[in-house]
């Protein structure tokens, strides 16, 4: 009985990952075939006609795409599992506005601004009354794209934030928050993520034992150079 239920287990494992988890090649972005890009069904991407990828990319299992503000990720890149890239912020609206959130800006009292001189009609004399426009997002909305340059790598569990982008060959560690513009090969790491390093100089010790794939490197990544 024990034998039967292991196998039976491991037949359900494999019918799974094969319906559900198998990567395949060959993705469709912008109206351009890649051939040599792979998505994992697990991964979610919200507003899809917003990403725009590049060839060979990779993205892996349980990942958030969320590209309402416009997502690019270039040529190599390395999505793992667990990741979050988001374009929007609304956490900090929700907490100003409560439960007025999801009916804003309908009840919401208009804001509150410095009392300017009215503007004077040039015949009459008299002010002119215009109507406020409306802002378009809630106030504490966050919102803005995100770039992430050629052959740049996101380690696991990391979160990519609004108005963020990453230079070519950049290195995101495990776990981190990532906010901001990073020039290219930056190794990042924390919360907030910081460089901590150039992921040039472990390219250069790789070439150096492998000098026949120079000319593959500079292709993407051009001479190496002094890392920083």
């Amino acid at each position: 009985m024990v034998m039967i239920r292991a196998h039976l287990n491991r037949w359900r494992r494999r019918l799974l990952h094969a319906l559900q988890f198998r990567t395949v090649f060959g993705e469709r972005s912008q109206g351009r075939w890649l051939p040599n890009t792979r998505i994992s069904p697990s991964t979610c991407i919200e507003f899809e006609d917003r990403l725009t990828l590049g060839d060979h990319v990779y993205i892996g299992h349980f990942n958030l795409i969320e590209a309402s503000g416009g997502v690019v990720i270039e040529e190599g890149v390395q999505i793992t599992n667990h990741v979050s890239i988001v374009t929007h912020s609304s956490h900090r609206s929700q907490r100003l506005l409560g439960q007025a959130f999801v009916t804003w800006p309908k009840g919401v009292p208009p804001p509150m601004a410095p009392e300017a001189p009215p503007e004077l009609d040039w015949i009459s004399g008299k002010p002119i009354e215009r109507q406020r426009a409306a802002p378009k997002q809630p106030p504490g909305w966050v919102a803005g794209p995100v770039h992430i340059g050629a052959y740049s790598f996101i380690g696991p569990h990391s979160l990519i934030e609004a108005n963020s982008r990453l230079g070519r060959g950049c290195i995101v560690c495990a776990g981190s928050q990532v906010r901001g513009e990073f020039t290219e090969f930056s190794i990042l790491e924390g919360a907030p993520a910081r460089v901590i390093g150039d992921a040039r100089r472990a390219d250069q010790r790789l070439l150096r034992q492998h000098p026949e794939l120079h000319d593959l490197y500079a292709a993407w990544a051009g001479e190496p150079g002094r890392a920083r």
